[in-house]
Order: structure tokens, then C-alpha cells, then sequence
């Protein structure tokens, strides 16, 4: 399926030379299928600076182009539900059937999310005085910092990435190992 897992950060794809790391082994056959890469402290700071110079053009796109860059994304994972279904499953052992199912489902949290971000309106609150009204706006507050659990590992991240990635925010997500 793949022989080399790598870091990506700042629109770069950084290998495991120099980086601590670890196996990803095979629960059914106890071989290795290849080695990630652990992100050391430089990398993490360069993640930051990279997610905050992307927050700045990401807020500023609009929520229907988010909305379009989002449904893009979730067309694409239904595409190659297949494959990552097969991942899935050698990665961690999951039933082909599950792994397909929750890739599909996955694709359907990323553009349920991408079509509330459309939503998020503001409103007017009547306030407690005569003549005062109070407006509230929803704008994105920054970078999110997002950690994942093993059991569902391209639901339970798409949730925190295109939860963020709808409001406006960059991410920087940590998937488990």
C-alpha cells in the first residue's frame, strides 16, 4: 500500500531522516508496514508558523469557497474509499466492510460540516434596554491544536478538521500512532 510515511508541513513532505519514529505493524501478520516519523519540536514550530500564515488566507476566503474546497475533498475520499478502506483495515485491523463504511461516513461529516460553515450567520439579540439591539458575529478565532484516539482514524479526525477548517480556522491535528 505504501512504503514511506511522511510529515506534512508548510506544503512539504518531510521524510523520517533524522526524526525519531516508530513502526506501523500489521496486527494480522505482525510485520511492519512502514515507519512513521515523529514530529520533533522544529517541526512543531514550523507546523505553527505555517498554520498561522494559513489561517490568515483561509479566514479571509469566503464560506461558500470553503464550502467548495470542502465538498471537493469529500468527493475525493469517496473516490478512494476503497483504498483507504484496505489501509484502514492492514493499519489497524479493522473489518474491510467497517474501514469502507467509515471513510464513506467520513465524506459525509466533511460536507455536512462544509455546508454549515455556509450557516453561520450572525444574529441580532434584543438587549435589555429600549432601542438597544446587539449583534453577534461569528468569525474564526485562530489556529485549533486538534489530538485524535486510534478507534476511528479517518472519522474522528475528519470532525476536528472540517469543524475548524468551516468556522474559518487553520488546524494542526495530531492523529494517534
Amino acid at each position: 500500500m505504501y512504503t514511506e510515511l511522511q510529515l506534512y508541513i508548510d506544503g512539504e513532505w518531510l521524510n523520517g531522516s533524522g526524526r525519531k519514529g516508530e513502526e506501523v505493524i500489521n496486527p494480522a501478520t505482525g510485520k511492519a508496514l512502514a515507519t512513521l516519523p515523529h514530529a520533533s519540536k522544529a517541526d512543531l514550530d514550523r507546523a505553527l508558523a505555517a498554520a498561522e500564515k494559513g489561517f490568515a488566507a483561509w479566514r479571509a476566503t469566503s464560506a461558500y469557497d470553503r464550502a467548495k474546497i470542502m465538498r471537493k475533498a469529500a468527493d475525493l475520499l469517496r473516490e478512494r474509499a476503497e483504498n483507504v478502506a484496505k489501509i484502514m483495515t492492514q493499519e489497524q485491523g479493522k473489518v474491510f466492510v467497517e474501514a469502507r463504511m467509515e471513510v464513506l461516513t467520513t465524506a459525509d461529516i466533511i460536507e455536512w460540516f462544509a455546508e454549515e460553515g455556509r450557516r453561520a450567520y450572525g444574529r441580532i439579540v434584543p438587549g435589555r434596554g429600549k432601542n438597544v439591539r446587539q449583534l453577534v458575529i461569528q468569525e474564526p478565532v485562530g489556529v485549533v491544536a486538534a489530538f485524535t484516539p486510534w478507534n476511528f482514524p479517518t472519522l474522528t479526525p475528519a470532525r476536528k478538521i472540517a469543524a475548524a477548517l468551516a468556522a474559518g480556522c487553520s488546524i494542526i491535528i495530531k492523529a494517534s500512532e
